[in-house]
């Protein structure tokens, strides 16, 4: 049976002081009953005798020492456990000790933390270059053994990543499709030039928005569930189990992820600038009176066929950032569920950002060549 912590009243001595006498532990399991006694007690004390007691806790030493403090009583009978307990907790009960982190003055501080930054920036960059090389050994491993291709994954991405982002990437190039349209045709409406929407359009949609507009939505819909699957199966310790038993996570997880997102970009990027020139085409006929078809026949004429390979040319590059930003976010995962959230938002942002600085790089390569 557990021993429970018991406690009694010594009546006052001579000088009229009463003795509030503990025996027994006095620990968070055994103390439950004797608090409600306690708090119920209505007898003054002037002394608190635990020399009886057998085992004592942070929770028994917070008991004594309240009741200590409410009744200005003394505390007796400390072993030296005890003793240490006691002071500790009267300390951190005071608010004397400071409890705030130490910090560097302002002009100080913020060098520091932007150098932190930068550094931090460094190693990233180091360690993404290292996560990429470890994805081309497992390519040439698979080449080398195509029977370890595991297809039906490979698949299964390219119906998450593709096939069921189709209807909201066609609504947003619609709608982006008619935004431009409409935008154009009144600036245009100034000169007298509003059949030049026709190329604005075309162009725009085919060349850079199509493709680039179809990454970033990838980038927030499947780069973050990249991600996020792989961190939680980094949480819950079922990447280190696919080690255990000789299961490459490069080949299991990541690769068919990266294959499915750059072989749909293609298909979605000019799959997303065609219905933005449908888009085109549906205001350009309410509001500028060209007629539908033949909107979609002058696009022909208007817009040279290296625009359509601009965009495709571009768009496995995009897929592969965006597949690389939430695989190795993923994987870095490693102490709590809030850094799965973390590590999420990283991936997005980092797709995004890099997918805008490789358009602009590709945008001076293109006209440089004389795709301009």
């Amino acid at each position: 049976m557990r021993e429970l912590t018991d406690f009694k009243l010594v009546p006052a001595d001579q000088q009229g002081a009463a003795t509030l006498a503990f025996s027994g532990p006095m620990t968070v399991s055994s103390l439950g009953q004797a608090d409600t006694r306690l708090r119920s007690l209505g007898e003054s004390f002037a002394t608190i005798d635990i020399s009886a007691v057998t085992r004592i806790d942070t929770v028994g030493a917070w008991t004594v020492w309240r009741l200590s403090r409410d009744h200005d009583a003394k505390i007796t009978g400390c072993s030296d456990e005890a003793q240490k307990l006691v002071d500790a907790i009267s300390k951190a009960d005071s608010n004397a000790e400071n409890v705030r982190a130490h910090r560097m003055p302002l002009l100080t501080r913020v060098p520091a933390h932007v150098g932190e930054v930068i550094i931090g920036l460094g190693r990233g960059m180091l360690q993404v270059v290292g996560f990429l090389g470890q994805i081309m050994l497992s390519a040439g491993s698979l080449i080398r053994h195509p029977g370890r291709m595991r297809m039906k994954a490979l698949v299964h991405q390219m119906e998450l990543v593709g096939v069921n982002s189709l209807a909201i990437i066609g609504l947003m190039s619609f709608l982006v499709g008619i935004v431009i349209a409409q935008q154009g045709a009144v600036q245009l409406r100034q000169f007298g030039a509003e059949i030049y929407t026709v190329n604005l359009v075309g162009r725009l949609t085919l060349r850079e928005l199509g493709v680039l507009m179809t990454a970033i939505m990838v980038a927030g819909r499947s780069g973050s569930a990249f991600a996020a699957q792989i961190g939680t199966m980094k949480l819950t310790e079922e990447v280190d189990a696919m080690r255990t038993i000789g299961v490459s996570p490069m080949e299991a997880l990541v690769l068919p992820r990266i294959l499915a997102t750059m072989i749909m970009m293609p298909l979605l990027g000019f799959y997303s600038a065609v219905v933005g020139i449908v888009g085109g085409a549906f205001l350009s006929s309410i509001t500028l009176g060209i007629p539908f078809f033949t909107f979609l026949t002058r696009i022909q004429e208007v817009v040279p066929l290296h625009d359509v390979w601009v965009g495709i040319v571009k768009a496995p590059m995009f897929g592969l950032i965006v597949a690389l930003a939430g695989c190795y976010q993923g994987m870095q995962v490693k102490n709590n569920a809030e850094e799965v959230g973390a590590r999420t938002t990283a991936a997005v942002v980092m797709a995004i950002f890099t997918v805008i600085v490789l358009d602009a790089f590709f945008a001076v390569f293109f006209t440089n060549i004389g795709w301009g």
